[in-house]
């Protein structure tokens, strides 16, 4: 580990932060954050317990009604020096991201980056949050339609992306006037932490929002979902775990957004610009490592060009270079754990042993850290495990087909439904394509969709509800109606 390293890492708060007090946990245990890249421990920071989570929730509902009459310019500026403070502090949130997530520097910068956008984009809606007067069609009195804070927030993220997730749900809530407890991955939390901090920089109140750390989830989370205080959930992750949570979230008739697993087609046609669809492909791939729910994992390509596809993302994949992605150059940095390396080389042999030809790479690299190679698969079969199962890791797997029905019908072979990529010059074929790709977004020619401008989320299985957008805040909002009489008849 560098001096630059220890110092940064000295820096992050080790303790939960609840009612604006960075407090120790009351369990008694503790979790080591280590570094994927050489299994090497990080930090140890507090463990929660359940007695924690209901300090959380104490604290979060003893704020809501002070926040909530918060004047929206008031969070606005909140929110807006928050952004300021993350654009200063960015190549600290970078290196701790690639220190304890493990993707390359580069691309934990592209994330403050965009992580920071949610910041910026929210503040500005703070303050627009709009309603509607009007007389009603009978005439007989004046409509008003408002929309009020839906109330304390829990939000759970995933590992994958330890800044953007935390920001993309704190934002919006902090916006509409909600207070918070987040739950940071175990395997992630570093950045969370070192978030909360930047948080109580910019002025956000004691208890607006509160971070726990904890091993025991499911025992910690529970009890926080159960109490009658808590009004929204919010969660990222698993479609499994996100189908359990939505159980526990019926009983109290819970606001729920749900952003959940994916399983993303790429569709090259016949007529597709090879190049923008290759460097397409790197991204909608390789991003993050491949470590995305948006991730492109199945790639169906037309037989007429398949052939060449392949050769020239086999080209671009065997010049990839594996390392610590605090490395220069560095463009494939370890996966999370080793249960992801298992799991990602039993998906690609289960692939080859059912006939898929293996163009590069194709099993884990030998030494410290979770590094699997960059792998290129074609010709995968029909009922390949790949091809049904998120993948989360560096493959490329690609499949033929002859024409459109064929390509949409293969598209849309799965119970997710989050993103899809879509390469031709046919507009009318595009236009089209929008309407029959069963996915709450699209890439049309491009390799990468995610903006905070943009409501993120997904149909079937992959979830409900938006993230970012104009769509965002209203997650985080109730709308009421109140009739009165007509002024002039009364």
């Amino acid at each position: 580990m560098t001096n630059t390293e220890a110092a940064l890492l000295s820096r992050v708060p080790n303790q939960l932060y609840i009612g604006g007090q960075w407090v120790d946990s009351t369990s008694g245990r503790s979790i080591t954050v280590s570094d994927p890249a050489t299994g090497r421990a990080l930090a140890t920071i507090a463990d929660a317990s359940v007695a924690d989570g209901a300090r959380a929730m104490d604290a979060a509902a003893a704020a809501q009604a002070s926040w909530a009459k918060t004047a929206p310019r008031v969070r606005s500026v909140i929110l807006r020096r928050a952004f300021d403070l993350l654009q200063e502090r960015a190549e600290d949130f970078a290196l701790l991201m690639t220190l304890e997530m493990g993707k390359p520097l580069a691309e934990a910068r592209g994330e403050v980056a965009y992580g920071g956008e949610f910041l910026r984009w929210f503040s500005e809606e703070a303050v627009r949050i709009a309603g509607r007067f009007g007389t009603n069609p009978e005439g007989t009195g004046r409509m008003i339609v408002t929309h009020l804070p839906v109330g304390p927030s829990f939000m759970i993220t995933p590992w994958n992306f330890p800044l953007a997730m935390a920001t993309r749900k704190i934002a919006p809530a902090l916006a509409a006037g909600c207070t918070s407890i987040i739950k940071p991955a175990e395997l992630t939390p570093l950045t969370t932490l070192y978030f909360a901090k930047l948080l109580e920089d910019a002025g956000v109140p004691a208890g607006v929002v509160n971070v726990i750390t904890t091993s025991t989830s499911r025992d910690v989370s529970t009890p926080i979902i159960s109490d009658p205080r808590l009004r929204k959930l919010s969660f990222t992750g698993s479609t499994s775990v996100g189908q359990m949570l939505l159980k526990q979230a019926a009983d109290n008739v819970l606001r729920t957004s749900m952003e959940l697993g994916g399983n993303a087609p790429f569709v090259v046609f016949e007529d597709a610009d090879l190049d923008k669809a290759v460097d397409g492909a790197m991204i909608a791939k390789f991003r993050n490592i491949g470590q995305a729910c948006t991730a492109a994992n199945r790639f169906i390509v037309h037989e007429s060009v398949a052939d060449e596809f392949a050769a020239r993302v086999t080209e671009r994949v065997m010049a990839m270079q594996i390392g610590r992605g605090t490395e220069t150059g560095i463009t494939i940095g370890p996966l999370i754990n080793e249960a992801a390396v298992t799991k990602t080389d039993e998906l690609v042999q289960d692939a080859i042993s059912r006939g898929a030809t293996l163009l590069a790479g194709g099993s884990r690299v030998v030494g410290d850290g979770s590094f699997y190679q960059p792998t290129v698969l074609t010709d995968v079969v029909a009922g390949s495990d790949i091809l049904r199962e998120e993948i989360f890791g560096p493959v490329v797997s690609i499949v033929r087909f002859t024409d459109e029905a064929e390509a949409v019908a293969i598209a849309n072979d799965t119970e997710y439904g989050l993103v899809s990529y879509v390469f031709t010059k046919d507009l009318a074929r595009g236009l089209r394509l929008v309407e029959s790709m069963e996915t709450g977004m699209m890439g049309l020619n491009v390799g990468v969709v995610s903006n905070a401008a943009a409501p993120f989320g997904g149909l079937k299985q992959s979830g409900m509800g938006r993230e970012g957008g104009f769509e965002g805040i209203s997650e985080y909002l109730e709308t009421k109606y109140v009739l009165t009489p007509d002024p002039f008849t009364v």
